[in-house]
């Protein structure tokens, strides 16, 4: 099967390639994906290069394959192809099962762009009456379209955006006695940060009891906004072998689909990988640096005062 999409350092990848990919990943496995499973899929079924998966989006936190995917569910989500619940699940309605070509879906992104332009039309002519009624200084907008990502969590992600920006500007030896808190505040015992005694990229080394049972982990920590490769992920591996029985890579980054097969793989130490989003929710957890606010709202029952 050829490629229904590439994605490059720079310029526009085929869209409608992507939703139907995007598509396809969904009925392979079985309808309905998290966000995280469904885009594993699309690398899979697709075979992105691990260099086409570290290509990072300029002025965004996301890889440029992350980024353009999510663009591909907010065309197939306007063109009543996908719908996703609060909790992150997406999931094919019925026109989506019904998609199987190309042509599909560049029809629902041409519909939805025309639908896009048409909104913007409005905007603007509601605009221009509001500031000549308000007898202002009239703004001429472009035309650009202004379509927003439809995506996830909406706002509820902002705070990990800003996140793993403060975490990047860490220094490397403040980042790793992060590391070493958030282990320790998880369970492990006997937590040691080397810093630059450490030798084969290894930062750490702890122990985590389960039951009866204790295990020695050598852990790494990288402050990247790219993606690690399979080969991070193997040379780290060399350094544990004859020390450890569990490794954990923890990053601010992403890991390729590569380097998620290769930490897992048979007949080699198992090695836990934390992403830059697990790494968020996990300070957010154990309210590290991260703090949650309860914010009442009140509600006023017309109908209750009129019964009285």
């Amino acid at each position: 099967m050829s490629r229904r999409f590439t994605i490059e350092p720079t310029g526009m990848p085929d869209l409608p390639g992507m939703m139907l990919a995007t598509v396809e990943a969904l009925k392979q496995i079985g309808g309905s994906a998290s966000l995280h499973e469904l885009d594993e899929k699309v690398i899979e079924i697709e075979g992105l290069s691990e260099e086409e998966q570290s290509y990072a989006q300029p002025g965004d936190d996301r890889t440029r394959v992350a980024y353009f995917l999510g663009w591909a569910r907010t065309f197939l989500k306007r063109g009543g192809a996908l719908e996703n619940s609060a909790r992150g699940v997406w999931a094919l309605t019925d026109e989506g099962e019904a998609i199987a070509t190309l042509e599909k879906t560049r029809a629902i992104y041409r519909q939805v762009n025309e639908e896009e332009r048409e909104r913007q039309k409005a905007k603007r002519r509601e605009k221009l009456a509001k500031e000549a009624a308000e007898n202002s200084k009239q703004k001429i907008e472009t035309g650009q379209i202004e379509l927003v990502q439809e995506d996830d969590n909406g706002d509820a992600s902002d705070w990990k955006v800003h996140l793993l920006d403060t975490l990047r500007l860490m220094d490397p030896s403040a980042f790793e006695r992060l590391s070493q808190r958030l282990l320790r505040e998880a369970g492990f015992i006997k937590v040691e940060v080397r810093g630059k005694t450490g030798d084969g990229g290894i930062d750490g080394v702890g122990v985590l009891r389960v039951n009866l049972v204790s295990f020695q982990v050598y852990f790494q920590c990288k402050r990247w906004k790219g993606s690690v490769g399979s080969k991070e992920i193997r040379d780290f591996r060399g350094a544990l072998q004859g020390r450890a029985d569990k490794g954990l890579f923890i990053t601010t980054g992403t890991f390729t689909s590569q380097a998620s097969e290769e930490a897992t793989r048979d007949g080699a130490i198992a090695i836990d990988l934390i992403d830059g989003d697990r790494l968020c929710d996990l300070l957010k957890q154990y309210e590290l640096g991260v703090r949650t606010r309860m914010i009442e709202e009140v509600a006023i029952d017309s109908s209750w005062f009129g019964s009285v």
